[in-house]
């Protein structure tokens, strides 16, 4: 054991000041531990959560977009159905009834269609909207607590014009 000290004093190794090194060494690693490397990793933990949380809230928005879509395309096919019983309604009496009668019939199946299309147009556009006004207003939010700093109208502004060009497309 003896030679092991004589080795290490060869080799430049004083004990005390090793025995310092290590104390200074271990003090301030567990000094940025606590200070440092925890705060800073629960920051870029929450950062993360909070994107996570936008992509699945896009995802959410995206997934019931879909299906609006698909509701409007089965009210458009029954309203296709529905009116056009009643355009073979119309060409059935219309046999038995005259020429006028028979024109006018039709003319109210078509009303009645168009009527349905419009009002299915208007519900779609109504569901569009309302769906991109959240979709903006998640972006703004979440792009806000991703940043993390408070966006200024002009920024909110922007964010909703970029927003809805992207939607559009």
């Amino acid at each position: 054991m003896d030679q092991f000290y004589t080795l290490m004093s060869q080799f430049g190794v004083s004990w005390p000041k090793l025995l310092a090194q290590i104390i200074i060494f271990v003090t301030l690693y567990l000094t940025l531990q606590k200070f440092a490397f925890g705060p800073i990793i629960k920051v870029l933990e929450e950062r993360r959560r909070r994107i996570e949380e936008g992509q699945a809230n896009a995802e959410k928005i995206k997934q019931q977009l879909a299906e609006a879509e698909k509701h409007y395309e089965e009210i458009i096919q029954k309203a296709n159905a529905e009116g056009q019983h009643l355009i073979d309604e119309a060409r059935k009496s219309g046999e038995a009834l005259t020429q006028k009668q028979a024109q006018e019939a039709i003319r109210q199946a078509e009303g009645i269609i168009a009527k349905a299309r419009a009002d299915i147009e208007i519900e779609r556009n109504r569901v569009e909207s309302e769906v991109r006004g959240q979709m903006v207003s998640l972006v703004v939010a979440t792009t806000a607590k991703v940043t993390g700093k408070v966006l200024t109208p002009a920024d909110q502004e922007r964010l909703n014009a970029e927003t809805t060009a992207q939607l559009a497309a």
